[in-house]
């Protein structure tokens, strides 16, 4: 679903920074070679990631959800300058195309893959987050919080993607949608959790941001 119209988002896009060039040569690839492009963060998202980590200014940055590494690049944009970005995704076919274009964006050394279940790879890692983006597999969304909250310092960001699901969430529920049934009980669950307060933005397909108490 498009909450707004083509022409809409597109004037929103052209009065918005501008898309740096690896970041469009990797939409393009994704596009050509990698299944789900319709994954990628996108122009306008990819844009407000990246204000929104610079005005934090993280030392630490959490991403659970990879894919091709479009959001990871954007997020790393902020990072201060000894920070790291640690990413987890369960697909490793996908390394190959992270790799070459961490390199190219100059953020390499600065981003730090991990492939496989990201319940069990956050508990291993002795990082305090300021900055969480959480992108990945919806009906583990509620997990994926409590794991990050446990590493994130008070003060920091939470950021939740895709919580307005194609606008299925304000739709009858299909009992057999188990998707869109945990992101009716998440973002609820996130508005009335005394532990953070919240803002959801009706940014691309939704953006819930979170602030650590």
């Amino acid at each position: 679903m498009h909450f707004l119209s083509s022409l809409l988002e597109n004037y929103i896009a052209n009065n918005s920074e501008n898309e740096p060039e690896v970041l469009k040569e990797l939409t393009r690839e994704t596009h050509l070679k990698v299944i789900q492009p319709r994954m990628l963060t996108g122009h306008f998202q990819g844009r407000v990631l990246s204000m929104l980590s610079k005005i934090s200014n993280p030392e630490n940055i959490l991403e659970i959800g990879t894919y091709t590494g479009y959001s990871a690049i954007c997020l790393a944009e902020g990072l201060r300058k000894n920070g790291k970005l640690h990413t987890i995704d369960v697909n490793e076919e996908l390394s190959y195309i992270q790799q070459k274009y961490f390199k190219k964006s100059g953020f390499a050394d600065k981003i730090e893959a991990h492939v496989g279940d990201a319940l069990n790879i956050i508990p291993t890692l002795d990082v305090t987050f300021d900055l969480v983006f959480i992108d990945a597999e919806k009906r583990s969304y509620p997990a994926y919080f409590e794991a990050a909250l446990k590493k994130t310092r008070p003060g920091g960001i939470i950021l939740s993607d895709n919580v307005l699901w194609s606008g299925k969430v304000i739709e009858p529920l299909n009992p057999k949608d188990v998707a869109t049934k945990v992101l009716l009980e998440y973002n609820k669950s996130l508005k009335d959790d005394p532990r953070v307060e919240t803002v959801l933005l009706p940014i691309r397909d939704g953006l819930t941001l979170s602030r650590v108490l």
